[in-house]
């Protein structure tokens, strides 16, 4: 797989944050106040102490935008775009969401389960029918959505190159997004940028590996905050939100800062 400049860029700050301004296009965008809702599977979601040190990556996005912006994170494990409707979960977060709120869609681990009828679906049909009733739902009350390929997991081949895992999904996830014209983030092609950079051992780093588990699809602390940095990226990339929106680019974020909540607190 070919990767382009930017790719190799942005994936580099994600790993080892250097001293760059956020400055670019984005400066001409507004300023957005408001929640910002993920709609997502578990390489997203909130994760609780007695599933530490697995983090999802919408822990993290809260420390790369400023305070004003909150995250609803209602990304829950293992669900698919339509389990995620069928379930009554878009409904809940559009009897949230505002005029000036945003929606970031990130399906397709899930939806790849040909097994499993209550979540599978066919990449360029129902899929994409899946994903525009988030598109219309959140452009009915008046918010912005955008579309988040799904994040790549851990995979090498025997040369040591970061191979892909989702099948025609981002590709069927692009065209969506640019047939509705909505923000595409795309974090699938960022993410395998970022891996191949990172390596076959360096990568282990990231992912949920103890000493009982080899978890290459979820994330410990320091990879879901790197996937994190590559939202925000993208957030401000794609004009969704402006440079004083977003902060700490270019930092250093602690692991410390990720908190699993009890889930006896929820």
């Amino acid at each position: 797989m070919a990767l382009t400049r930017r790719q190799v860029t942005v994936a580099a700050l994600a790993a080892a944050p250097v001293a760059l301004s956020a400055t670019g296009p984005a400066q001409s965008a507004p300023r957005r106040a408001g929640t910002l809702f993920i709609a997502g599977d578990s390489t997203a979601a909130q994760k609780y102490s007695d599933a530490a040190p697995e983090t999802g990556w919408g822990m993290a996005l809260p420390f790369f935008l400023q305070q004003d912006l909150s995250v609803a994170n209602h990304a829950v494990n293992g669900r698919s775009s339509k389990s995620f409707v069928d379930e009554g979960r878009l409904d809940a977060i559009l009897r949230l969401i505002k005029p000036g709120d945003f929606l970031l869609v990130q399906f397709g681990h899930n939806d790849e389960k040909s097994e499993d009828p209550t979540r599978y679906t066919e990449p360029w049909t129902t899929y994409q029918g899946y994903l525009r009733r988030y598109i219309e739902g959140a452009r009915a009350k008046g918010a912005r959505p955008m579309l988040a390929t799904p994040v790549e997991r851990r995979r090498f081949d025997a040369q040591g190159n970061a191979v892909t895992s989702h099948g025609e999904y981002p590709a069927a996830m692009r065209a969506l997004a640019q047939d509705e014209r909505v923000a595409l983030l795309d974090i699938q092609a960022l993410s395998i940028a970022l891996w191949q950079r990172l390596g076959v051992e360096e990568t282990k780093r990231y992912f949920n590996w103890t000493a009982t588990e080899q978890d290459n699809t979820h994330f410990n602390p320091p990879g879901a905050i790197a996937v994190a940095r590559l939202v925000a990226g993208e957030l401000l990339h794609r004009r969704v939100l402006a440079p004083r929106d977003v902060r700490r680019l270019d930092a250093e974020i602690p692991e410390s800062w990720i908190t699993w909540p009890s889930p006896a607190a929820v």
